[in-house]
């Protein structure tokens, strides 16, 4: 059994994963603007209930750019004083257990390929889509973290006068029609019309995400997670009438598009960056 850990920006979590499946889930708010010493400290003792006797190993997700040989994480978002942390190193001298440490969305799509909905597909992407968009890729059964754990970071490309992260992701709310993306969704479910129309606006935009996934990794499935997802059925329908016009139609219309039913697939993922499964077949 492994502990898995997801590192977000306001909170974390941690379970122990046994054979897939999810075992005592905790979660804590995170004190992200502490000093380095204490952050780390803080992460250390929300884990410790987590690691048993019997436990072979921890793995965690961190929203960051990652040396995942070494396990060294760089500028992690929301958390100023992690510009570089050899985050591997300090778990394994706090728990004499083996660590790996690797982006969060990667963790996310593997969780989602090992246990969930894309289990059976050999190429896929998962879409994280809250505050920002993230992605995390898979080829040939094989996570593919590129050169420095960055690949699949579409969100920075350029997108009309701003990025694609701007207009599809929950940033697209708040910049333009003043309220969160969980306020828009909460409206939109009682609704509220103003709410409805936006989150048409967004599927248009969300859809040229996809566009740009398609033709940078033509996967055979594509898996949308984050707090943005679950708001799904209120901008499906505009981001597939978005999507009729893409270049090469056979390939969207062989893509198959799910929504994330686990809310643990982060901490599935992180559980099986320790599986040989997995530790052996890293593209990068």
């Amino acid at each position: 059994m492994f502990v898995g850990v997801d590192l977000g920006g306001t909170n974390v979590r941690a379970a122990i994963e046994v054979d897939g499946v999810i075992h005592f889930p905790r979660r804590n708010a995170f004190n992200t603007m502490g000093s380095l010493e204490d952050t780390l400290q803080e992460l250390i003792e929300f884990i410790r209930p987590s690691v048993q006797r019997g436990v072979n190993g921890i793995g965690i997700g961190v929203p960051s750019v990652v040396d995942v040989e070494e396990g060294i994480v760089y500028n992690v978002m929301n958390i100023p004083s992690w510009e570089r942390v050899p985050l591997k190193r300090i778990l394994e001298d706090a728990f004499s257990v083996p660590v790996r440490v690797n982006n969060d969305v990667n963790c996310f799509v593997l969780g989602e390929h090992r246990f969930g909905v894309l289990k059976g597909f050999h190429n896929v992407v998962g879409m994280a889509c809250g505050t920002g968009l993230g992605l995390g890729v898979i080829i040939n059964d094989a996570l593919y973290v590129g050169n420095n754990c960055g690949a699949g970071e579409i969100g920075l490309l350029p997108y009309l006068d701003h990025t694609l992260e701007y207009y599809a992701s929950g940033n697209f709310f708040s910049a333009f029609h003043g309220m969160t993306a969980i306020q828009a969704h909460e409206r939109a479910m009682s609704h509220d019309p103003v709410a409805r129309k936006a989150w048409v606006q967004f599927g248009t935009h969300f859809a040229q995400a996809i566009k740009n996934v398609v033709l940078t990794f033509d996967p055979e499935a594509v898996v949308l997670g984050g707090s943005v997802s679950k708001a799904y059925p209120y901008f499906a329908e505009s981001m597939m009438a978005a999507l009729n016009d893409f270049a090469f139609g056979e390939s969207m219309r062989r893509l198959k598009i799910f929504r994330s039913q686990n809310e643990n697939a982060s901490l599935l993922g992180a559980a099986a960056l320790l599986r040989g499964l997995n530790s052996e077949r890293t593209i990068s």
